[in-house]
């Protein structure tokens, strides 16, 4: 059944839409940190459909909302009073620490990016965007105009005039053999002196934690030094919380915070995990930012009630039964038994990571060269023993991705931590 799906989609479907594995899977059903396949396998899921399931899969709470407000009206579009709508927004500009926040509903990660982006040049009268090496920010015409990840940018054509900065990537690149402190002063270097080269830019945007890029992060603080420098040159900064916001990082509910002392971004961008599967996106922005349109503009799904329901069922569930701070703990403990297997594992050079968003970067031994076919023996032997993980990475590196729901427990993150030291000896 499963062999003849799969005719069936490469006949149909665009070449480029990527699969995963030589045998490819269709997942029937989850439930918690689990699903199921097509012929009755039972996967521990620690990538949650590329970071969407957050809490949990079938979460009683968000399937009993769905269901009672599919029951009543499913949709009717941003031209008509919405209270679920407004309801979680209310929550999430409280939750963003952005004074004077609106909030706008979109369906997805790149839609929101797109937003911001729209927000951002119109209010600034600039198509100049900064933005950081290594970067994925969606696969819009905009978006991808921005994505400093060669893997996933399809074109060069764009309506932005993007400059790229260093920073993004802690351990690569010409700074990597600087301290942190030293990392950060000459980063901000780099963007003094790129600011020194071309026309005022709208926005800085960047992911506080590189997602796609393998998740890769600066030393905290670097965005709050960039913040400095932007801010007295009136320069937006925008933070793409798509796969970092709602707690995932443990330390932080969003991964900008790390970067806090400069104050909160101008406009943060979501999506993701706060739809647990619906499709849920949107952006905080100071009133002024996002009241500055001054053509009509509209959402038709952005923001549509069944969705605003799961939404609202997700985020209280996630705050009710602290998530965040089990993301810290069960993540931490996670994050140390990988660092003791890999350091028996020739082919890992990095285990880096925040809470639940975990990369082990794979080169090959003794080098510093990207190990992609190892990482896919990683990817297929850890389905082998019953786990789902993802793979990402940018610049020739190769990555494997762990983003369990944030409701993984102590013995999910050990049974998790031996398939994956399993699949990782198969090498």
């Amino acid at each position: 059944m499963t062999k003849d799906l799969y005719a069936r989609h490469r006949s149909v479907l665009p070449d480029w839409l990527a699969l995963y594995y030589e045998e490819p899977l269709e997942i029937t059903h989850g439930e918690g940190r689990h699903v199921w396949d097509s012929a009755g396998n039972k996967y521990l899921d620690f990538f949650g459909g590329i970071l969407i399931t957050m809490t949990a899969h079938a979460l009683p709470e968000v399937t009993k909302a769905v269901s009672e407000q599919a029951g009543r009206i499913i949709h009717s579009s941003t031209l008509y009073l919405n209270r679920p709508m407004v309801e979680l927004a209310e929550r999430i500009a409280r939750l963003s620490s952005i004074p004077d926040a609106r909030v706008f509903f979109t369906t997805s990660g790149t839609e929101a990016n797109d937003t911001a982006l729209l927000l951002a040049t119109a209010h600034r009268r600039s198509n100049t965007i900064l933005a950081m090496r290594n970067s994925y920010h969606g696969r819009s015409f905009s978006s991808v105009g921005i994505t400093g990840n060669r893997g996933w940018s399809p074109t060069s054509l764009s309506p932005l005039q993007t400059l790229y900065v260093h920073g993004g990537v802690r351990t690569r690149g010409p700074y990597a053999h600087l301290d942190d402190r030293d990392f950060i002063d000459a980063c901000v270097a780099d963007l003094v002196d790129l600011l020194g080269h071309t026309r005022p830019p709208a926005a800085l945007i960047a992911e506080p934690v590189q997602g796609v890029g393998g998740f890769t992060s600066p030393p905290d603080g670097l965005y709050a030094a960039f913040r400095e420098v932007l801010h007295e040159r009136g320069i937006l900064w925008i933070a793409d919380e798509v796969q970092t916001g709602w707690g995932r990082t443990g330390e932080h509910f969003w991964g900008w915070q790390a970067h806090g002392r400069s104050g909160p971004p101008d406009i943060v961008t979501f999506a993701k995990g706060i739809g647990n599967g619906m499709s849920v996106g949107g952006v905080i922005a100071r009133a002024e930012i996002m009241n500055c349109l001054d053509a009509n503009s509209i959402s038709t799904f952005g923001g549509t009630q069944v969705t605003m329901a799961a939404g609202l069922a997700n985020l209280n569930h996630l705050l009710e039964h602290d998530l965040q701070g089990n993301a810290r703990r069960v993540g931490g403990l996670l994050i140390e038994r990988l660092r003791a297997v890999a350091a028996q594992v020739p082919h890992v050079r990095e285990v880096r990571g925040r809470g639940l968003m975990i990369g082990i970067e794979l080169t090959r031994p003794g080098t510093d060269e990207a190990a992609p076919e190892a990482a896919s023996t990683v990817l297929e032997e850890a389905r082998a023993g019953g786990l789902l993980v993802g793979k990402g990475g940018g610049h020739s590196t190769s990555v494997l991705r762990i983003a369990p729901p944030m409701s993984l427990t102590v013995a999910e993150a050990e049974e998790g931590a031996a398939i994956l030291e399993r699949a990782l000896r198969s090498i």
